[in-house]
C-alpha cells in the first residue's frame, strides 16, 4: 500500500513505521493517523512480524496534532467526526509497539507515545502536553495515561501549566523505559523490538494483554470522559481564540467564555 504521510518497512521480524511530515515536525493530521493505524494493523496480521516500532526523526517524534485542521471545528463537528477514535485503535493491536522518540513529543505526539507499550527516548527527547495554551485539554488519552505514567502531581503541572520534561526526567518518573544517545536511540528501540519478536509469539501477546488489562481496568471510562470534555471545549470562544492565536503566531487573549 502506498502512503503519503508515513514510511513503512520490515526489518527481520520488526515492522517499522516512520512518521514522515518533517515540514510540520510530524504534526498528526487525520490522514497520517489513519495511515499509521492501517500500517500497524497490517503488521499485526502478519505472522512474519513479532513487534513494531514507531519513530519520527531526530528533531521531532511528533510536535502535536495539526491545529490548522481542527481550529474552526465546533463541538458538534468534533463529536460527530470523532477524530480521536483513531487513537483508540492502538488498543486493538495485539503485538508489542515501541515508540522511538527523539526531539519533541508534544500534545498528540506525546499521547501517541503514551499509547505505545514502551518508549525508548534519545537524550534530546522532550515531552509535554501544552493543550491548555490553545484553550483545550489533551483529548487522546493524555489526562488519563500520563497520570498512570508519572503520577498525579507531575501530570497536573505538565497539563495545567505546560511543563515540559526532558528525557532524564521522563526516565526518572517512569514515562520511558530507557534513554540513550541521540545517535543510538533508534537502533536501541529496534534491538529491543527484535529481542521481543524472537520470543514466543503467543506468550508475548498474552502477556501484553494481561498487563494492559491491569493498566486499563478503569481507564476506559476516563478516556470517554476526557474525549467528551475535549470536544465540548470546541464550543467555547477560548478554544477559537487559542487555536487562531496559535495559527497566527501571537499571544491569545483569554475571555473565559
Amino acid at each position: 500500500m502506498a502512503y503519503s504521510s508515513i514510511l513503512v518497512e520490515t526489518r527481520g521480524r520488526v515492522g517499522l513505521v516512520t512518521l514522515n511530515r518533517p515540514q510540520t515536525l510530524n504534526a498528526l493530521n487525520h490522514a497520517l493517523m489513519h495511515e499509521l493505524m492501517d500500517a500497524l494493523n497490517a503488521f499485526d496480521k502478519d505472522d512474519a512480524v513479532g513487534a513494531m516500532v514507531i519513530t519520527g526523526n531526530e528533531k521531532a517524534f511528533a510536535a502535536g496534532a495539526d491545529i490548522k485542521e481542527m481550529a474552526n471545528e465546533s463541538a458538534l463537528d468534533m463529536t460527530r467526526n470523532d477524530h480521536i477514535a483513531v487513537f483508540g485503535r492502538m488498543r486493538t493491536i495485539r503485538k508489542p509497539v515501541i515508540a522511538a522518540v527523539s526531539g519533541w513529543a508534544l500534545g498528540g505526539g506525546c499521547e501517541l507515545a503514551l499509547s505505545c507499550d514502551m518508549i525508548v527516548a534519545s537524550d534530546t527527547a522532550k515531552f509535554g502536553l501544552p493543550e491548555v495554551t490553545i484553550g483545550v485539554i489533551p483529548g487522546a488519552g493524555g489526562t488519563q495515561r500520563l497520570v498512570r505514567a508519572v503520577g498525579k502531581s507531575i501530570a497536573m503541572e505538565m497539563i495545567l501549566n505546560d511543563r515540559k520534561i526532558d528525557a532524564q526526567e521522563a526516565l526518572h518518573y517512569g514515562l520511558v523505559s530507557r534513554v540513550v544517545l541521540v545517535s543510538d536511540y533508534f537502533n536501541e528501540a529496534l534491538k529491543l523490538a527484535e529481542e521481543i519478536a524472537a520470543r514466543a509469539p503467543l506468550a508475548v501477546r498474552a502477556a501484553k494483554r494481561a498487563i494492559n488489562h491491569s493498566y486499563e481496568s478503569f481507564l476506559k471510562d476516563g478516556l470517554a470522559e476526557e474525549k467528551q470534555i475535549f470536544y465540548n471545549l470546541f464550543g467555547t470562544e477560548d478554544q477559537k481564540e487559542g487555536m487562531q492565536a496559535f495559527v497566527e503566531k501571537r499571544k491569545p487573549n483569554w475571555t473565559g467564555k
